[in-house]
């Protein structure tokens, strides 16, 4: 886990665009975290979901796609990512982080550096309702939609893992105003303050 600062030292292909521009005004962020893309991985590996996935879809053919099938499956394939568990250290891990960036209380949402789209926790400590839409948000990559679009452009229904940011408070939404004093083309402001950079 870690601060926009140290996320800020890291290459923008490991953390996204948006997680450095964010730290560049950290001054303005609320609390605010970095779950690195390793952390996903190591949940997909410990889990063993890329062989249980690959099984569960094979029956996809993207030469002759039938999208009920792809329906179907994809809602059985969130249930299965949402159902998994992490490892008792990774959780631990976890909850250890929000604490020390001041996120185990209160309102807190997560998404991709660089997407719109959240998922919101209430949180009381350790932070389990954080790490139930942690796993909600990783779910996303498989929905209906999410595997159409990677079907349709590059072919398969892989994918990478990414990081996701963790930001006090509820979504931001669209400033203006605001992106035009940082000389950005969006900016999301939040009650708590700067919330995104996409």
């Amino acid at each position: 886990m870690l601060t926009l600062a140290e996320a800020a030292r890291l290459p923008v292909a490991s953390v996204e665009a948006e997680t450095h521009r964010l730290a560049a005004h950290a001054a303005e962020v609320p609390a605010a975290m970095l779950v690195p893309a390793t952390f996903e991985e190591e949940f997909y590996r410990r889990a063993n979901l890329p062989e249980q996935l690959s099984r569960l879809l094979s029956p996809v053919n993207p030469a002759r796609l039938d999208e009920d099938l792809l329906d179907t499956l994809a809602t059985q394939a969130q249930t299965l990512v949402r159902t998994s568990s992490l490892l008792d250290d990774a959780v631990q891990l976890l909850y250890r982080a929000l604490g020390n960036a001041g996120l185990n209380l209160g309102e807190v949402h997560l998404r991709r550096p660089g997407e719109r789209e959240a998922e919101t926790a209430l949180v009381v400590p350790p932070g389990t309702a954080a790490l139930h839409a942690l796993k909600r948000l990783w779910a996303r990559d498989w929905t209906f939609d999410a595997l159409l679009a990677r079907l349709d452009g590059a072919g398969s229904i892989g994918l990478e893992a990414r990081p996701t940011l963790v930001l006090a408070g509820p979504p931001g939404v669209p400033d203006a105003a605001r992106a035009a004093a940082l000389g950005v083309g969006a900016a999301l402001v939040g009650p708590l303050g700067l919330v995104g950079l996409p």
